[in-house]
């Protein structure tokens, strides 16, 4: 599938924008292509592109001192990016890195920004998606604060059983809050 056909196909559904909305903002989306291990997003700077993944893995996490912590992926279909810092323009506190060769479409700040403008679809659809990631971390705080470490490892594999193949498990074992060791002993004793 082509990666605008891609891109449009997750945006509607989201919620539908009519075709003079999509013309329009389908000619703002670049490709671009990032090595392995690449960072797209340091910590400290400002997010300046919201990224649709077309092809590729990648982590946002944040270091605390020399250790970092894995906050979300992102993968082909997504959308990737350190959203609170693309829309508030505010350093952000997190780094955005690609774990493998990945390939996006990007849009930059300012021309997303005049699109939400001209266009009250656009804004509504930007809402409907924001809302959405907002009930995902919450629902991640949930999991985090009262799930234990094997409740926390099988929500993940029912969520997404395809990271076990895709995504090192050290960073795996992060985004869940377990020591490797503990993350293989998980592996091992819960049925896959």
């Amino acid at each position: 599938m082509a990666p605008l056909e891609l891109l449009h196909r997750h945006i509607t559904s989201i919620a539908p924008l009519d075709a003079e909305v999509w013309a329009e903002m389908s000619e703002y989306w670049q490709p671009v292509l990032y090595k392995r291990k690449q960072v797209l997003t340091p910590i400290g700077s400002v997010e300046r592109y919201i990224y649709f993944v077309i092809d590729g893995v990648q982590r946002a996490y944040i270091d605390r001192g020399g250790k970092d912590a894995t906050l979300v992926f992102s993968y082909t279909g997504s959308f990737s990016g350190i959203l609170d810092s693309f829309f508030l323009q505010t350093p952000s506190r997190y780094c955005l890195e690609t774990l493998t060769q990945s390939s996006f479409l990007r849009i930059q700040h300012n021309d997303f920004l005049n699109l939400m403008a001209r266009h009250r679809a656009l804004e509504s659809w930007t809402r409907i998606g924001l809302t959405g990631v907002l009930a995902g971390t919450l629902e991640r705080n949930i999991e985090l604060l009262s799930y234990s470490a094997e409740e926390r490892f099988v929500t993940l594999l029912k969520r997404s059983p395809q990271v076990l193949n895709m995504i090192p498990h050290k960073y795996l074992a992060s985004y869940i809050g377990v020591d490797p060791t503990n993350f293989s002993k998980l592996l091992s004793r819960v049925k896959v």
